[in-house]
């Protein structure tokens, strides 16, 4: 009848629609995001991903103990591009430091360009710091590492030579309020922890090369 169609056509009435809460609800997460997007050129883009992995890096190197000066941590990053744009050359964001306990432990950091580091380049670099005694070199890549540069790094450098990715180096991650705390165990805390499991020296995986945290850290090969 027509009146008892009406009342199915009522009772199967579709539901409401429910709208998920969005993250432009929340000013927190736009203001962040909002912070990672550069809307400017090429160029403009450029220098903003140059400032924060800089950034990152200094930061880095601030909280292993190294003396980093607060003028280059506050800066911002027009203060960067303001500095940078006159002569944008990637030799100028090199940096050098020493550990504030030891002025011995020198650091530099060193930047490469978009192209891809072969060979030739790994040697210019190493023939570019030979003979100031670094006991670290971290080197920031904006293109891939071929196979053979990256064999010739373990062969020319007899100190330790950390290899990022400039997209590595976008986000301090270590800040992040979920990042757990991490603490390399000392030679007896590590004895322990291997004898109470029953497990050799040789037999736990290290990820040290593949892990960000881990080599932001600065943790050396069998590192726990």
């Amino acid at each position: 009848t027509p009146n008892g169609a009406a009342a199915a056509a009522a009772a199967f009435e579709a539901p409401a629609l429910v709208m998920e809460p969005s993250f432009d609800d929340v000013p927190e997460v736009v203001g962040w995001m909002s912070s990672m997007v550069d809307r400017g050129g090429r160029a403009s883009q450029e220098s903003h991903r140059l400032f924060l992995a800089r950034r990152t890096a200094l930061e880095m190197l601030r909280d292993r103990g190294y003396s980093v000066p607060e003028s280059e941590l506050a800066r911002t990053l027009p203060e960067f591009r303001a500095w940078w744009a006159p002569e944008p050359e990637i030799e100028r964001l090199t940096f050098s430091t020493f550990l504030a306990s030891d002025h011995s432990d020198k650091v530099k950091i060193l930047f490469c360009g978009p192209e891809p580091v072969r060979i030739a380049t790994i040697q210019k670099i190493y023939d570019q710091i030979e003979g100031e005694n670094f006991s670290r070199l971290i080197l920031i890549l904006q293109g891939k590492i071929m196979p053979r540069a990256k064999e010739s790094v373990k062969e020319k450098f007899t100190f330790k030579v950390d290899i990022f990715q400039v997209n590595e180096l976008l986000v301090n991650i270590s800040t992040h309020a979920l990042k757990p705390k991490h603490e390399v165990l000392t030679a007896e805390e590590k004895a322990r922890l291997l004898k109470k499991y029953n497990v050799q020296d040789s037999q736990y995986i290290s990820f040290i090369y593949y892990n960000y945290i881990a080599k932001q850290e600065f943790l050396r090969w069998k590192h726990i």
